[in-house]
């Protein structure tokens, strides 16, 4: 055995050990040799250099790493520090030890790094095990999104009694089952969440002041449009059907002050009221207008409760405060009933009196408008693809779909392909709402679009897309997505359904056909129909759309037994022809609620009418005669109305009746009579019934139909 302090670098006990230190009797830089510094001097049950020992049992050639530690299990933070401070008070200061001290601080930054890259992991498995479909996915394209043969997702449909083809589309229920069969959970995105997200983050130096949109609501006949059109100097109230509106409109104002505002007029009957929550989502702020000769109503309630959600700031105008019976107290009085308490009452919320018709105070609601516009600080990037919302939609002859857009953020050019709903196309033009060709539109600006391939709902987002294909591709993809949700919603008659009806016993079944001139329109007088709808009656849409009632609509009407309401729209001439031949019932509006209401009467007709009792006599039976092979006739005295042969009776006992029956003979003395009135005495026999009684009461009675109403 070498002398202590030669060289070598591990006794018999270290063979193999290479340097490491680890050998239990070796040598490392003239010191006894433990290995490194705060390791353990051997493995367990090592003797130094005892013999019998095989080679390398103390840390030889095989070994892994340099340092024993390395074998441990991962260590927390709090362990790592820990080891570092028992490391550095057992340094001895030597540079072997500063060396080893670095490597231990490399390995444990290491070991941090793959803990931190392994965590990362996870969670992207965690992810990657979501699924974000759409529904009505089919099963081919579930497999591809799982990975997984298409046979394989059939097989467990198979075994969960589910048939289904490799086109098949499959509904939400199935897609989330099938999903949870091979450990995936799932996330359901609409058609609009599916495609790629335009909503990008603006620089704050992109960012540019922008004009206030402005939505104006409030109750039917209150003064919005009038007051619209002072502001505007149009005359947009007397081209209305009615004096009411019945769109949305959208106008770019210059006030006085030289801001820019743009305004959004919505109607205000009840009809509406979806129009107006797509009103109140795209605003900045609403100004809600009341008359001041009338009272708070429940439209203007509403309206209010559409603001708040949206959480957009509210300005209170009281409109027609020149007219004699006006009273602003009570107006504010009920606002703060409903917790709107004005700035002149110590609340938030700012008021003007004004009148549309003499354009009394409406300078003073503009810079109230304009400031609480100033403590918005709307801004919003004028070079970036163009993100808007459709308005309103409708099909003019000449220059074919129309689309009122108001643009949000971006500027829209002539052009630009746009994706709006399930429809695509390039812009072919825009004008403003005075009919003004535009070039481009930037934020907050008003225009209508032409060029889409059809007529989007009110309050789709439109959006620009960098080619046609992917608008092309998103449009298709969306259009299935509807016409899939259109056929799974429609139902069926099912058993239970039958035999409600029989229950009922008379069921009966409206068919419509709605056609209108905008798609807001339409919206709002299908829904207004179906509300319509009680257990006996049932409204059914068949068909909504907009433009003018075209061929295929009679021959739907014809197909399935409906009728057919216009509502702003004429049929073509042909459809016209047809719609006389096939005797189709083709009713044509203006007002909604002239078409509400026939709609209503049509189904109070189809009710079976309600049978009524009425008493018509009273008779008091006297004495009772009892006649051979005839029976029992009672001589009675009428007291009260009159009875004929055809008047049916009740034998009515101590208040008790005690039979209901026809008259079989109705006589004065010997002969028979027609009629006996109150005050004459007379002879009546019933039908069936011979246990008449001294003291009993015939009352006379007729059923009458009562026509029924909704």
């Amino acid at each position: 055995m070498p002398a202590p302090g030669a060289p070598t670098t591990g006794g018999q006990g270290g063979q193999g050990g290479q340097n490491t230190g680890q050998g239990g009797g070796g040598y490392q830089g003239n010191r006894p040799g433990g290995g490194q510094p705060g390791q353990r001097p051997g493995g367990p049950g090592q003797r130094p250099g005892g013999p019998g020992q095989r080679p390398g049992q103390g840390g030889g050639q095989n070994a892994p790493r340099p340092a024993a530690v390395a074998n441990t299990p991962e260590q927390n933070d709090k362990q790592i520090q820990e080891q570092i401070k028992a490391t550095l008070a057992k340094l001895s200061g030597g540079r072997g030890g500063n060396q080893n001290n670095r490597a231990k601080y490399r390995r444990d930054k290491r070991a941090g790094v793959a803990e931190d890259r392994e965590a990362q992991r996870a969670q992207n498995e965690l992810d990657a095990k979501t699924l974000k479909v759409t529904e009505f996915i089919s099963a081919n394209d579930l497999a591809s999104l799982m990975d997984v043969s298409v046979n394989e997702v059939i097989k467990v449909c198979l075994n969960m009694g589910m048939f289904v083809s490799i086109n098949q589309r499959l509904d939400a229920e199935a897609i989330t089952v099938i999903a949870d069969e091979f450990g995936y959970d799932v996330e359901f995105l609409s058609a609009e969440e599916e495609e790629v997200d335009t909503t990008l983050d603006d620089n704050e130096e992109d960012l540019q002041p922008r004009a206030p949109i402005v939505t104006i609501m409030g109750h039917v006949d209150h003064g919005k449009t009038s007051l619209l059109d002072y502001i505007r100097n149009a005359s947009v109230a007397k081209g209305e059907a009615g004096g009411i509106t019945q769109h949305i409109g959208a106008y770019d104002v210059m006030t006085k002050s030289g801001k820019r505002v743009t305004f959004l007029d919505t109607p205000g009957h009840e009809a509406f009221t979806a129009m107006r929550a797509r009103g109140a989502k795209i605003t900045d702020i609403a100004i809600i207008v009341v008359a001041a000769d009338d009272s708070v109503m429940p439209q203007t309630r509403e309206a209010i409760n559409h603001a708040q959600a949206a959480g957009v700031p509210i300005v209170i105008a009281m409109n027609k405060i020149d007219k004699p019976g006006a009273n602003s107290e009570k107006i504010r009085e009920e606002l703060s009933q409903m917790n709107i308490l004005v700035e002149e009452w110590g609340g938030k919320y700012q008021s003007q009196e004004v009148s549309a018709k003499t354009g009394l105070g409406i300078e003073d609601l503009l810079e109230k408008v304009l400031l609480e516009a100033e403590l918005l600080e709307l801004k919003a990037n004028p070079d970036r693809n163009a993100v808007g919302a459709v308005i309103e939609a409708m099909l003019d002859k000449g220059r074919g779909y129309v689309t009122t857009v108001l643009v949000q953020t971006g500027t829209l050019k002539v052009g630009d392909v746009v994706l709006a709903g399930p429809h695509y196309g390039r812009v072919k033009a825009m004008t403003d709402h005075r009919g003004k060709k535009m070039k481009q539109a930037g934020p907050a600006t008003p225009v209508q679009v032409l060029g889409l391939t059809g007529a989007p709902q009110a309050g789709d987002k439109l959006q620009v897309m960098e080619t046609e294909r992917e608008a092309r591709e998103l449009a298709t993809q969306r259009q299935q997505l509807t016409r899939e949700q259109s056929m799974r919603t429609k139902k069926h008659i099912t058993l239970d359904e039958i035999g409600r009806r029989l229950a009922i016993g008379s069921f009966k079944e409206l068919n419509v056909i709605v056609k209108g001139d905008v798609d807001g329109s339409v919206e709002a007088l299908s829904d207004s129909l179906l509300k319509l709808s009680t257990p006996e009656v049932k409204v059914n849409i068949l068909s909504k759309g907009v433009g003018a009632i075209s061929e295929s609509d009679v021959l739907l009407a014809s197909a399935s037994d409906a009728i057919i309401i216009g509502f702003q729209v004429r049929p073509s001439q042909s459809a016209r022809k047809l719609a006389d031949n096939e005797q189709i019932d083709i009713r044509l509006y203006s007002i909604i609620y002239n078409a509400i209401n026939e709609v209503k009467d049509a189904m109070e007709g189809m009710l079976a009418p309600t049978v009524q009792e009425v008493v018509v006599a009273n008779a008091e039976v006297r004495q009772v005669f009892n006649i051979t092979k005839v029976g029992s006739i009672a001589g009675c005295m009428v007291t009260e109305g009159s009875f004929t042969r055809n008047t049916k009776v009740r034998v009515v006992r101590d208040g008790i009746v005690v039979h209901s029956g026809d008259i079989s003979a109705l006589k004065r003395y010997k002969d028979d009579v027609s009629e006996v009135r109150q005050g004459y005495e007379c002879g009546i026999s019933i039908k069936g019934f011979n246990d008449l009684r001294e003291g009993d009461n015939i009352e006379g009675f007729e059923e009458k139909e009562v026509k029924r109403t909704l």
